[in-house]
């Protein structure tokens, strides 16, 4: 029996790593894999796909071929029972195709990566994927895809991309549809003018294949898609007219004129941007909303603060100065946008600053929305003006709504301003305890305790009701809440 090769000092014993598995030895080591392939299937096929990447890539490929023709010919359902070991058998194709055949044929991996997302509709369409589980896998297995057609030599990740144009083209948003786009993003700037040249052949070439109706909507959407598409090319190759060009063809009329003049102005054409960017839209035009919008709680406000800002770029460029100004002001004025007056009080000449920003704080103190108001005064920070604001109007602190307002600003007031701590920390427990929104109720204890500190340093009388009168408050309406006061310390 050969003997166990001591851990080095210091190692933890039951940890593992590369030394304290050493020290197993490699008969303790084999008992330990083949009972784990004979209780899991999933990390029995990835032993077998390393021991078959002994005997070389075609040997591997053979494995999650047959694979592969089992998912494509499947056609039962899978409940939620059964989804756990179907995602762990998905994964486990992918990983034995990145992991084991990569390494041996990275041109056979990426087939076999390519047949596996060409299955994404047919395997979904058959899972219940509730939690997104199974969609991850395809992710992953495109993130691969791109990562390794990025990897291969020029040449052969070209002609990579050349064979996805035509599935693109077909169905941009099919499984395959957004491998091109992340392909492209990562190939070298000489390659791309084959890929665009075939890209504008497919938007001239008639669509067939789909009943009249259905193929005008069909077409208008591909078109889209594929124009964007030759956007991006046209932005990695640095031709800022051929995207101005592609930008009419996608929404003439309705023209995204923020990217239009951003470009224009690179090229040092800022007379012509400023048109572009003061360019009235069709009242019909509107901005679409895209997916990334979404998931980040797209605020409608964003596009015409991003259009103002290449706007002021503009007139910066044109050294119309005053007319630069004038719209920082009056964004701040409008929104109390802190960055735009930061940037409005460094353009002041020397001396002028310091009565600007008073004249701004003041204008920020009065604000008609006292939330954003508190927002400003808090991160500015100006926390003398923002405990007044909140002293001035005890009442008007919406816990429940503005939570993500008022418990920074009741933090960082606790410090030096407890009675305006205070009233903020009272309205985010009524918020609530009001509403019982039972996962916030850790949250409404902590307050409660910050409150217990806050009340040795206001002086008696200081707020009604005072803090004993209020902790009683609160047993009276929300005494049957045992989930929060089982976290009340007494």
């Amino acid at each position: 029996m050969p003997s166990k090769t001591p851990l080095p000092k210091g190692t933890r014993r039951t940890t593992p790593s590369p030394e304290s598995l050493a020290a197993l030895g490699l008969d303790r080591l084999i008992g330990l894999i083949l009972g784990e392939t004979a209780r899991n299937p999933g990390f029995k096929k990835l032993v077998s796909a390393a021991l078959a990447s002994l005997q070389g890539p075609e040997a591997v490929a053979a494995i999650v071929d047959r694979r592969l023709t089992a998912l494509e010919g499947a056609r039962s359902y899978i409940d939620w029972q059964k989804r756990r070991a179907f995602a762990a058998d998905l994964s486990a194709v992918v990983t034995v195709i990145v992991n084991e055949l990569r390494p041996l044929d990275p041109g056979a991996a990426l087939d076999r990566l390519r047949r596996f997302l060409e299955a994404a509709d047919l395997v979904l369409d058959r899972v219940d994927d509730g939690n997104g589980a199974i969609q991850g896998i395809f992710e992953r297995a495109s993130a691969a895809y791109v990562e390794i057609a990025g990897a291969l030599p020029p040449e052969a990740a070209s002609r990579v991309a050349l064979g996805l144009v035509r599935p693109f083209t077909d169905d941009p948003f099919g499984p395959l549809g957004a491998l091109l786009g992340e392909t492209v993003s990562v190939l070298p700037v000489d390659s791309l003018a084959e890929i665009d040249g075939r890209l504008a052949e497919a938007v001239a070439r008639p669509e067939t294949g789909h009943g009249q109706k259905r193929a005008a909507a069909y077409r208008l959407d591909n078109k889209t898609e594929i124009l964007r598409l030759r956007q991006a090319i046209a932005d990695r190759r640095g031709d800022s007219e051929a995207y101005v060009a592609l930008e009419s063809q996608i929404a003439p009329g309705s023209e995204n004129r923020t990217e239009i003049a951003k470009r224009l102005l690179g090229l040092g054409r800022a007379q012509e941007a400023l048109d572009w960017i003061r360019r009235k839209q069709e009242p019909n035009a509107r901005r679409t909303t895209t997916r990334a919008d979404l998931i980040a709680n797209f605020d409608p406000r964003v596009p015409e603060r991003e259009r103002l800002v290449v706007e002021i770029e503009i007139l910066d460029a044109l050294g119309r100065i005053a007319e630069a100004q004038n719209l920082r002001w009056g964004r701040f004025e409008q929104e109390l946008d802190a960055p735009m007056l930061r940037s409005f009080l460094a353009k002041l000449p020397d001396f002028e600053d310091e009565e600007a920003l008073h004249r701004a704080l003041d204008h920020a103190g009065a604000f008609p929305d006292r939330h954003r108001a508190l927002a400003f005064l808090t991160t500015w920070p100006d926390l003398r003006r923002a405990a007044r604001l909140v002293t001035d109007h005890p009442t008007v602190w919406n816990g429940a709504l503005q939570y993500n307002i008022l418990a920074p600003a009741a933090d960082v007031l606790a410090q030096d301003h407890p009675l305006a701590a205070t009233i903020l920390y009272r309205r985010l427990i009524d918020g609530i305890l009001d509403y019982g929104r039972s996962p916030a109720y850790p949250h409404a204890a902590r307050y409660l305790a910050e409150l217990d500190g806050l009340a040795e340093r206001l002086e008696a009388d200081v707020i009604e009701p005072d803090p004993a009168g209020y902790r009683a408050k609160l047993k009276r309406d929300h005494g049957r809440k045992h989930g929060f006061w089982s976290l009340v310390r007494t």
